[in-house]
């Protein structure tokens, strides 16, 4: 078995992040405090995205971490809403939350490509942290899925910080 590794942050608030050869996080979340938080939702597949922001706000509260809400239209948004909200220096992590399902053309394509290179640009220039929150489907199932639907083994919940 690999030994875990670590990676310092650029932003030295941040906890280090660890990575082991699991597949899903075994160790609790880092304990937050006096942090705030954008979470950013795309309106397009709605009863997707509010599922994930839902569990995630219900963690955030649960853990006693400060954030507020912001809607975009679609996915290709996200990135530009994430850029803004870090340009205003109010938060110390960005998550968006979006759901692209795969259709006949090739915009599925367009719109996966935009946001994931969007995020990974803010992330690899910027100081604030901006959460990749965003499921590329095939089908809708698969998003009700990994969503907390049936196959909710696919999105597991973090594990519980210890009790202090």
């Amino acid at each position: 078995m690999a030994q875990p590794s670590t990676l310092q942050t650029k932003n030295s608030k941040l906890p280090k992040i660890v990575h082991t050869d699991k597949s899903n996080p075994s160790s609790p979340l880092p304990v937050l405090t006096d942090k705030r938080v954008a979470i950013v939702t795309a309106e397009w597949n709605r009863h997707i995205t509010a599922a994930l922001r839902d569990g995630a706000t219900a963690l955030l509260s649960e853990q006693g971490v400060d954030f507020e809400l912001f809607d975009v239209p679609g996915a290709v948004e996200l990135s530009f809403a994430a850029s803004t909200l870090i340009d205003a220096g109010r938060y110390d992590a960005v998550i968006v939350f979006g759901c692209v399902i795969r259709g006949d053309t090739p915009h599925f394509d367009y719109v996966c490509q935009s946001v994931t290179q969007g995020v990974t640009a803010l992330n690899a220039d910027c100081d604030t942290p901006v959460i990749f929150g965003v499921l590329t489907v095939d089908d809708e199932q698969q998003a009700l899925d990994r969503a907390g639907g049936s196959s909710a083994t696919k999105a597991p919940k973090p594990p519980k910080p210890p009790s202090r």
